[in-house]
C-alpha cells in the first residue's frame, strides 16, 4: 500500500514527531492510503489477488486506516460500494474517502477518540466551526464544506441501508431554497450551509488571466520584462498546461490525465482546431465529450513534447529513473483511441482507463523495459504529474501575484470560467448576426437567453460536460456584468491574444 497525497493541514497535516510526547514518536492520526496490487508480499498461503478482486479492491483504490493502524471493514467497504451509489469517477472516490478521512481524523484527535460509528450533531456542528467557521490560512470554502456534508450524508444513506446504523446521526430540515433551477423545498443535513447558492460567481477577464498566467506561472514582472530573481524551471510547462484548461474548458482531472497519444496531430486540422476526446473514464460521472484545442494551443502542445518534454525523458533514461520502476503497465503499442498492452491479445480502449492506471502506463522495447510514460505532463524526475501537483502550482502562482499587489485568486475551476465567458460571448455574438441584430445594441438577460436558448446553449453545455443544460445559464448573468464581451468587435481567439500580447511588448521598457 501506499500513502495518498499530503492532506490539507486542518488539524495536523501529517504523522509527524510530536514535540509534547515524551518519547517523540510520531502522533497517531487517521491517515488515507491506496492499494498497490504489485506489491502485495510473496510466500502467502493464499491467493490474495483473488481474494481482493472478491472484494471489489482495486489498483488505487483509496482506503483510510485509524490512528491505531487498524481497518475498519466497514467504512472502507462503502468505499468500495460508491459505484453503486452514484459516485463513478476516481476523483469522487477520492473525494469522498478524503472527507470521511478527515472527519475521522477530527472525532479521533477532538471528540475524545470517537469513531465515526458514534458521532452525533453536536460532534458534525463542532466540525463545521473547525472547518469552515474559524479564520485562517486553513479555512475551507462554503462549497468545500458541503462536498464534506454530501460525503457524510451518502455515508449515512449507505449504512441505515445496510443496518449498520439504526437511526440517522445528524440533523435534517426541510427548507424553501433558491437553486440555479429556481425555488426548491429539500430535505437537507441541518448544517448543510445554503450560502454558496447565493454567492455569485467569480470569474477573471481574459486580459487578467494572461497577466496572471505571465506573472504567476512564467515568474515575469507585471511589465512584461523577465524577472532576475525568478527560479522556477517550469514556467513555460506549467502557462501552458493553464492555457490547455482555457481554450478548451477541460477540468482540472480531465486536462492533467491526458496521455501524449491522445494530441491530435497539428497537420491537416481542420478549421484550425483539433479534437481531443475525453474519457469517460476520466470525466465527471462518466460522460466522455470531445473538447476543441486552437491551433495555438496544439502547435503548443507539439512543441511541448519535441523540445521540454522529450529532454526530460532523455535525462530521466540517463539517470536511470525508468529502470527502477516495479508498479507500471507496459505499453507495446498506442494509437490516438486505444493502446496494446504487451502480453495481451485484446486492446485497450482510452475509454476504460481511469486517472490512476493512466499514471502507469509506459512505452516499453522488444525486451519488455520501459522508455517513457505515456502521460503528457511529466515532472522533473520524468513521471507522470498528479493533480495535486498542479494545485500547488496555481496556489504558487496566485502567491506570486500577490506580492506585486496583483488581486487575483485563479484557481483551475477558475479557467472553466473563464473559457465559458469568453466562449458565450463569441456564440452569442455570432447568433446576433445570424438574425441580423445590430452588434451595438444592448440585450437584457431574458433577451439574451432567447437569443441563446437552443443550439449554442447546448454546444457550451456539452463543451463544458455539464448534465443540465440550465447549469450553463449562470453565465448570462456574467455577460450581463461584462457586457463589452458581447458588444466588442471580437475576433479569432488566436488573434485577440496576439493583440494582447503585442500591447504588452510595446509597453515593456527596453
Amino acid at each position: 500500500m501506499t500513502s495518498a497525497d499530503p492532506l490539507p493541514p486542518t488539524f495536523h497535516e501529517d504523522a509527524g514527531s510530536d514535540p509534547d510526547s515524551p518519547d517523540g514518536r510520531p502522533e497517531a492520526v487517521v491517515q488515507l492510503h491506496r492499494t498497490s496490487l504489485s506489491r502485495i508480499p510473496a510466500g502467502l498461503d493464499f491467493d490474495a489477488l483473488a481474494v481482493l478482486e472478491r472484494a471489489g479492491v482495486t489498483e488505487g483504490k483509496y482506503f483510510a486506516l485509524g490512528a491505531d493502524g487498524s481497518y475498519d471493514l466497514n467504512l472502507n467497504r462503502f468505499g468500495r460500494e460508491l459505484d453503486s451509489w452514484g459516485v463513478r469517477s476516481d476523483n469522487g472516490h477520492e473525494s469522498y474517502m478524503r472527507d470521511l478521512m478527515l472527519y475521522s481524523r477530527f472525532l479521533h484527535e477532538s471528540r475524545g477518540s470517537k469513531s465515526i460509528w458514534e458521532t452525533d450533531q453536536d460532534d458534525l456542528r463542532a466540525y463545521k466551526t473547525v472547518r469552515l467557521r474559524t479564520g485562517g490560512p486553513d479555512a475551507i470554502a462554503v462549497s468545500t464544506w458541503n462536498r464534506s456534508i454530501a460525503a457524510l450524508d451518502k455515508w449515512v444513506q449507505w449504512s441505515l441501508y445496510e443496518g449498520l446504523l439504526t437511526r440517522e446521526p445528524f440533523r435534517y430540515i426541510d427548507k424553501t431554497v433558491m437553486t440555479p433551477q429556481g425555488v426548491k423545498r429539500i430535505r437537507v443535513n441541518a448544517e448543510y450551509d445554503t450560502d454558496d447558492w447565493d454567492e455569485p460567481l467569480r470569474v477573471v477577464q481574459f486580459v487578467d488571466y494572461l497577466l496572471w498566467r505571465n506573472v504567476g506561472l512564467r515568474g515575469e514582472l507585471p511589465d512584461g520584462r523577465a524577472d532576475p530573481s525568478w527560479r522556477g524551471r517550469n514556467g513555460e510547462r506549467n502557462a501552458l498546461f493553464a492555457d490547455s484548461l482555457v481554450y478548451t474548458g477541460a477540468r482540472l482531472g480531465e486536462g492533467a490525465s491526458l496521455l501524449v497519444t491522445e494530441v491530435p496531430p497539428v497537420h491537416g486540422v481542420p478549421r484550425a482546431v483539433g479534437d481531443v476526446r475525453l474519457s469517460a473514464a476520466v470525466t465527471k460521472r462518466h460522460r466522455a465529450r470531445t473538447v476543441y484545442a486552437n491551433l495555438r494551443t496544439l502547435r503548443a502542445w507539439h512543441h511541448y513534447i519535441a523540445i521540454e518534454r522529450d529532454a526530460t525523458v532523455a535525462r530521466a533514461r540517463v539517470r536511470g529513473r525508468f529502470s527502477r520502476l516495479d508498479d507500471f503497465i507496459p505499453v507495446s503499442r498506442a494509437g490516438r483511441h486505444a493502446l496494446s498492452v504487451r502480453g495481451e491479445r485484446r486492446s485497450w480502449s482510452y475509454s476504460k482507463i481511469g486517472v490512476t492506471s493512466r499514471q502507469r502506463l509506459y512505452q516499453v522495447d522488444a525486451e519488455g523495459r520501459p522508455v517513457e510514460p505515456l502521460a503528457l505532463w511529466l515532472g522533473e524526475d520524468g513521471l507522470p504529474l498528479k493533480s495535486s501537483t498542479w494545485q500547488s502550482a496555481f496556489r504558487r502562482a496566485n502567491e506570486r501575484c500577490a506580492s506585486f499587489g496583483i488581486d487575483l485568486d485563479v484557481s483551475p475551476h477558475t479557467l472553466r470560467h473563464v473559457f465559458a465567458v469568453q466562449m458565450l460571448g463569441l456564440m452569442l455574438r455570432q447568433t446576433i448576426r445570424a438574425l441580423g441584430q445590430r452588434e451595438d445594441r444592448h440585450f437584457s438577460r431574458k433577451e439574451l437567453e432567447r437569443l441563446l436558448f437552443g443550439s449554442p446553449m447546448r454546444k457550451l453545455q456539452l463543451l463544458l460536460g455539464h448534465k443540465h443544460e440550465s447549469t450553463v445559464h449562470i453565465y448570462l448573468d456574467l455577460l450581463d456584468e461584462f457586457q463589452e464581451i458581447v458588444l466588442s468587435a471580437l475576433e479569432e481567439w488566436d488573434t485577440q491574444v496576439v493583440a494582447l500580447e503585442a500591447v504588452q511588448e510595446t509597453a515593456a521598457p527596453a
